[in-house]
């Protein structure tokens, strides 16, 4: 990606190289520093109240067998993270992230609890091999749904995380469709299926594209071949990029809906932070076609959020960096360079 221009990065690669501090010796920080000054609108980008939100729906798909899990564990691990005791609570507990899960589309009735949102457009989506995931209507509630969600929330932050039985199926139709790669290319372990699981997963997955052969518009195909939670995190970031919040994308899920996002509105990926390069086979791949490079890669196939959750501390260090490091002339740092080779 080219490098930002305009008064404002001009000014905060002036603070930047005015610390105390020898030019550029931050590294990548400084970047990621730059980019959030950007994305917020801030020269000092100062970070307000993190939201990390784990979107949740069920898919049809998974009747195929694409997965490990059966579609059951999505609401288990709903009222797991509603518990506290999946990763993303204990990160999210760990790094001060205020949590809410929201149902999208879970093929369950939760009883109302404190950090959950019911915001479903679907009872689980449809199986994409024999017709569409979602329908038109569907996919818009999702959206909306998403939307208002990021308007009702505090902060510039939106942390993204996911949980869906089924939903790495989703996320490789969707970038097989939208990047133009092989199938073979997209498609993971997911939850972990062996040789044999992996060789099915494909064979269902291809079915599900030879059934939309012809749909390609970005929205027509989030409703063929995505899910709900995919549809409404697609809705979440629109707004977050709108209002000018960061988003901190997780792994392979969370950027199929970015990447959804951002081919209806190719402003939203200079406000995201991609946390980290998931095991997942095709989400590094994924990452290069987008032209971005994760803060973190740490072979996690988890999912949750749980990468977005570690990855905020550098996300936080960097702004602070920014905002509070003092600069020489305030410092009364000598910026005279020795004429002497060490």
């Amino acid at each position: 990606m080219s490098a930002p221009a305009g008064p404002l990065a001009e000014r905060v690669r002036q603070r930047l190289d005015a610390q105390t501090k020898p030019r550029g010796a931050l590294g990548r920080l400084e970047a990621l520093a730059l980019q959030l000054a950007l994305a917020l609108e801030d020269e000092r980008a100062r970070l307000q109240a993190p939201q990390l939100v784990v979107f949740a729906a069920d898919h049809g798909i998974a009747a195929q067998g694409v997965s490990a899990y059966p579609p059951e564990v999505t609401a288990q691990m709903v009222r797991n993270m509603l518990d506290g005791g999946a990763a993303v609570s204990v990160l999210a507990r760990q790094h001060g992230l205020a949590l809410t899960v929201v149902d999208c589309g879970v093929a369950h009735d939760f009883a109302p609890r404190p950090g959950l949102v019911v915001a479903k457009a679907c009872r689980g989506s449809a199986d994409s091999t024999q017709g569409p995931a979602l329908t038109p209507a569907q996919c818009s509630a999702a959206m909306a749904h998403g939307a208002a969600l990021v308007r009702g929330l505090p902060g510039n932050v939106l942390l993204l995380g996911e949980m869906g039985i089924g939903n790495t199926s989703a996320a490789a139709l969707l970038m097989e469709r939208l990047t133009g790669l092989p199938l073979a290319l997209c498609v993971g372990r997911g939850t972990g299926v062996d040789d044999a699981g992996l060789a099915r997963k494909q064979a269902v997955l291809q079915r599900a594209l030879a059934r939309h052969a012809n749909v390609s518009e970005p929205r027509a195909v989030l409703a063929a071949l995505g899910g709900a939670e995919i549809a409404t995190m697609v809705g979440a970031v629109l707004e977050a990029a709108a209002a000018r919040r960061v988003v901190v994308v997780d792994g392979f899920i969370t950027t199929a809906a970015v990447a959804v996002a951002a081919a209806l509105d190719a402003q939203v990926l200079a406000r995201c932070v991609f946390a980290h390069a998931s095991a997942e086979s095709g989400h590094a791949r994924w990452l290069a076609v987008l032209g971005v490079r994760p803060l973190l890669d740490l072979g996690l196939r988890l999912g949750e959020g749980s990468g977005a959750a570690l990855a905020w501390p550098l996300v936080e260090s960097a702004a602070r960096l920014l905002a509070e490091m003092a600069t020489f002339d305030a410092a009364g740092v000598s910026t005279e360079v020795a004429g002497r080779v060490a």
